[in-house]
């Protein structure tokens, strides 16, 4: 079993030609990516008794994610979402982060599971995220930990707190995977890429096995024991850019399952892993990706469409986005 913790919430997604309203937030994304790609896999998290809360649950059952738990009295969280011309989203929140009781219920909703991932909002914002990183030194001695800061400078706006917290992170994570724009916001005026380095090194004999930077058309690029891996990213016509992010994270923590090396117990072969096949995990998430820009919405592939896109046909612009 596979667990993903973290805001589950509805974008409003402004556009000129219009304004529609999809469920999202990145962790929540990453789920429903892994389930589509055909993981069984629960999402922690939260949402209200309220309309927007029914569409939260919906949504993930309709993708086969399981949902431990129910709703809670406070209102469902929402982002609001501003696409531009070229497609790329910025964003304004109206949330709740708190999880009240996990603790009680950790030793219990984790039993089983060989990957935790985590990050965003989840991992930055009070009271929520200190119940976060409680579930993620919990898992730790038994189940792969992956982490993807993805910042948002609109909510949490002291950069030196986010840095803290992105690094308690990244010690106990296996999986680090960050934007370049999450890098130079939290090191301003170093090269994201010597960023990612450095994350290599936190936590000792203890931290991640690798560090994958995304760079938008310039393509992802990653580091880890045996040296650094590129991919070119594909090129597709965007429709935009949202959840492009959280298919990436999906993929790249499907392929690491693929191998089989999910789970505490394959830390090391994860540490022993090639360059070259760290760069096939990098083009296997490139490509998830790809197809979701090419199609509105935070959108990840199907395990069907993807081995589609890796055989060189056409990603599927027109395929419905699920409820």
């Amino acid at each position: 079993m596979l667990t993903v913790i973290g805001e589950g919430l509805v974008d409003v997604v402004q556009r000129s030609s219009g304004i529609e309203a999809h469920v999202g937030g990145s962790p929540l994304n990453v789920a429903v990516g892994l389930a589509r790609l055909d993981h069984p896999v629960q999402f922690i998290g939260r949402y209200g008794r309220d309309a927007y809360g029914e569409s939260v649950a919906a949504h993930l059952k309709s993708s086969s994610v399981l949902l431990p738990q129910g709703p809670d009295a406070l209102p469902t969280s929402v982002a609001t979402a501003q696409i531009d011309d070229d497609g790329a989203a910025t964003y304004t929140f109206d949330l709740a982060w708190e999880l009240p009781g996990l603790g009680e219920r950790l030793p219990f909703m984790l039993q089983g599971t060989t990957l935790l991932h985590t990050g965003s909002i989840a991992t930055m914002l009070a009271p929520g995220a200190a119940e976060v990183l409680a579930a993620v030194e919990h898992a730790h001695p038994s189940a792969t930990i992956s982490f993807d800061p993805n910042c948002r400078p609109s909510i949490i706006t002291d950069v030196d707190y986010a840095r803290r917290q992105a690094e308690k992170f990244v010690s106990l994570a296996d999986i680090v995977k960050a934007s370049d724009e999450d890098l130079e916001w939290l090191y301003p005026g170093e090269d994201p890429l010597d960023s990612a380095r450095r994350w290599l090194s936190l936590g000792g004999s203890e931290g991640p096995a690798m560090v994958v930077v995304t760079r938008g058309a310039e393509g992802p690029w990653g580091v880890n024991a045996a040296g650094v891996a590129h991919f070119a990213a594909p090129g597709v016509t965007v429709a935009d850019t949202v959840g492009a992010g959280d298919s990436f994270m999906a993929a790249l923590l499907s392929g690491v399952v693929d191998l089989g090396l999910d789970g505490a117990q394959n830390r090391e072969d994860l540490r022993e892993l090639s360059a070259g096949s760290l760069r096939d995990l990098l083009a296997h998430a490139a490509l998830a990706a790809a197809v979701t820009v090419s199609r509105a919405g935070a959108n990840p592939p199907t395990r069907a469409e993807l081995t589609r896109m890796e055989l060189g046909e056409p990603a599927s612009p027109a395929t419905e986005r699920q409820p």
